[in-house]
């Protein structure tokens, strides 16, 4: 699951949360000059000015003017502002790292803050767009599914919670997936211990998502090569009990009428 973008539900909820047009937009032209950054200005203009680009598409230099609003204007009240701001246009330009930072930064310094929420729901989104293919390390699939789970722990009744759910769901199946990808390789090296303590563990911690049939197969198979066709017998009687229809239990059917007839 590789994210060339943010996806537009989650930008759509994100957005609509910056909605509240600031009281010191309309105090400020639309100019903005290349050097804005660099350049010591004031509170209106300078947040303005990055409001402006983010509405731009510029969302790079806009991170950069929020953050410079931040740090000219430190007591501002719209210093605070700016850092979400940042956050959420270091988003839109795919730079997570730093989006993740702006936003950790907020929940330091104002962690009761009504945009508290907002703020998790970034950082879970801002790990979740860099999950990559199951064949590479998960860290980061499971730091997506940590902070998300911060989302829905923390603030279950949010407009962010129900994404962070189904986003959780997608996460969960990628974990499981690993697991799977790393149990068939164990097979396939005729490691049949190994392979059983994978495929049990996506029974255990992931019976929900859409790789627990094949695992329990799986499982079912490694058992027979170890020559516990009790476990075995178990493995399918799961299979068959929670999946009667399905391919993978017409399958452990199969192999156990093969294999341990009597078990």
């Amino acid at each position: 699951m590789t994210h060339n973008s943010p996806s537009r539900a989650s930008v759509r909820l994100l957005a609509a949360a910056l909605m509240i047009t600031p009281l010191l937009a309309a105090c400020a032209g639309s100019g903005v000059k290349k050097d804005t950054r660099y350049v010591a200005r004031d509170v209106n203009t300078l947040y303005r000015a990055a409001q402006d680009r983010l509405d731009r598409g510029q969302y790079g230099i806009a991170a950069a003017l929020f953050d410079e609003v931040e740090r000219q204007h430190p007591y501002s009240p719209w210093a605070r502002r700016a850092q979400l701001m940042s956050s959420f246009s270091y988003y839109m330009d795919r730079e997570y790292t730093p989006a993740i930072e702006a936003a950790q930064r907020f929940l330091a310094i104002h962690p009761g803050n009504k945009d508290a929420p907002y703020a998790y729901y970034l950082i879970g989104l801002s790990y979740y767009e860099q999950i990559s293919d199951v064949t590479r390390d998960q860290k980061i699939t499971q730091q997506a599914s940590n902070a998300l789970g911060e989302v829905i722990r923390r603030y279950p009744d949010s407009r962010y919670a129900a994404d962070a759910r189904l986003k959780i769901d997608l996460v969960q199946d990628h974990l499981a997936g690993k697991e799977m990808e790393i149990g068939r390789f164990y097979q396939r090296s005729s490691n049949w211990l190994a392979a059983s303590i994978r495929f049990r563990e996506v029974v255990d911690k992931y019976q929900t998502t859409s790789h627990a049939p094949e695992a329990l197969y799986r499982l079912t198979e490694s058992y027979l090569a170890l020559g516990v066709p009790a476990e075995a017998k178990k493995s399918a009687a799961v299979l068959g009990a929670n999946y009667p229809g399905n391919e993978w239990y017409e399958r452990a059917y199969k192999l156990m009428q093969k294999n341990a007839p009597s078990a």
